[in-house]
């Protein structure tokens, strides 16, 4: 009888150690994965019922504002609320709020309705930034000391913040409100002439028929309409973008 092989049998014992490992680690790596795609699909439907809120928040306000007879717009994908110079009627090369009567009930109006309409149903806790943002015709504006159209269309959405908040009653302003995670919710930014409504002067689908079956706006028609304010809602991130990172490392 051959003698034992003792370095063959050691041999053995290691690779069947291995298997068992080898294994044990494929076993958690199907479980760590399964635990991430219900992870990603968890936070997908959490994504999806944040964007349906977004809806009915700018539908209810659109729809309130409209029957009061204030014209606001919904646009991009519902998710901005447009409103037009025929609302609140900047004049060109002008940043101020325009103080007549008409503007000013608009204004307010529009910000109460806001107001009411984010805090409904605490629908707050799906939203991440709201957007003040002001626009400007393309005539370009010379006062370098607020950088041109840029400073123009920024201090417009500042001119509506601050007259939002120095009108609304305390505890209903909207500079008391917060997001999901306790940061202040809305922000102001200006775009310039960057940003045209489609159809007027600068706007590049103006060449299709689809779009604009007149073409283009009137000029002075065109430099109105772009004087305006819109608001932009964000939702909050779903956290599996993370997680998406980290699957990708499988």
């Amino acid at each position: 009888m051959d003698e034992e092989n003792p370095y063959w049998i050691s041999f053995s014992d290691i690779m069947a150690g291995l298997l068992v490992i080898f294994v044990l680690a494929a076993i958690a790596l199907v479980l760590e994965l399964t635990q991430l795609k219900e992870k990603i699909q968890e936070d997908m439907s959490e994504l999806a019922r944040a964007e349906q809120v977004r809806r009915d928040i700018l539908k209810d306000i659109v729809g309130e504002l409209n029957s009061m007879k204030i014209p606001v717009k919904l646009s991009e994908n519902d998710t901005v609320i447009r409103i037009p110079n025929d609302v609140l009627s900047f004049r060109q090369r002008s940043f101020n709020l325009p103080d007549d009567k008409r503007s000013l009930a608009n204004a307010l109006a529009i910000g109460e309705v806001i107001y009411k309409s984010i805090r409904k149903e605490n629908r707050w806790k799906y939203l991440d930034t709201v957007f003040v943002e002001g626009h400007t015709d393309r005539a370009p504006y010379s006062n370098q000391a607020i950088k041109g159209n840029w400073g123009l269309s920024t201090f417009r959405a500042i001119s509506v913040w601050d007259y939002w908040n120095s009108e609304m009653p305390e505890g209903s302003r909207l500079d008391e409100l917060k997001n999901h995670v306790g940061k202040k919710l809305f922000s102001v930014s200006g775009y310039a002439e960057t940003r045209p409504v489609s159809c007027s002067n600068a706007s590049p689908d103006v060449d299709n028929q689809d779009v604009c079956p007149r073409g283009r706006i009137d000029s002075l028609e065109s430099l109105k309409m772009n004087r305006r304010i819109d608001i932009r809602f964000t939702v909050k991130l779903a956290k599996s973008v993370d997680i998406r990172e980290k699957l990708s490392a499988y």
